[in-house]
């Protein structure tokens, strides 16, 4: 399971976090782990499809392993899903338009999150999102506020 986790990984940062994947794919590629039975995970891929990223998703038992293996190693950042995308984390229900201004910015992060499942979040109860923060993090898992809505 292990090994498999790593190659998939692997795979992914290979592909999508350098210009070799990008440049072979879409621009706008994700990878999103997400488990099967997760209706507001597949709600915000289909929100990114909708939105014109081109979205590969993983059901997997313990989307944890994988956050952890990403960079997200503090709890207090969890959420439901986890994508990679240009070599950058997207931990939850971040607005699209975030996610492409984080490629545009490109920042010394490890990633973006929306902790816990803002109730007002793509994916959730509304494609517009309301009454959250999106945080960016570092690796040492240090935050501050990327967007206000």
């Amino acid at each position: 399971m292990r090994t498999m986790l790593m190659r998939q990984i692997v795979v992914a940062a290979l592909l999508f976090g350098s210009g070799v994947g990008v440049a072979l794919s879409s621009e706008l590629s994700i990878v999103v782990w997400k488990s099967a039975t997760c209706g507001c995970c597949q709600k915000w891929v289909d929100y990114l499809s909708d939105n014109g990223f081109d979205v590969v998703t993983h059901d997997v038992e313990d989307v944890t392993s994988y956050k952890r293996q990403l960079g997200v190693t503090n709890p207090e950042l969890y959420s439901c899903h986890t994508a990679l995308i240009d070599g950058y984390v997207i931990e939850g229900h971040v607005p699209a338009s975030d996610i492409r201004r984080l490629l545009r910015e490109r920042p010394k992060v490890v990633g973006l999150t929306a902790p816990g499942m803002p109730q007002m979040s793509p994916g959730m109860h509304s494609v517009e999102p309301k009454g959250y923060d999106v945080l960016q993090f570092d690796k040492r898992q240090q935050l501050s506020v990327f967007s206000r809505y």
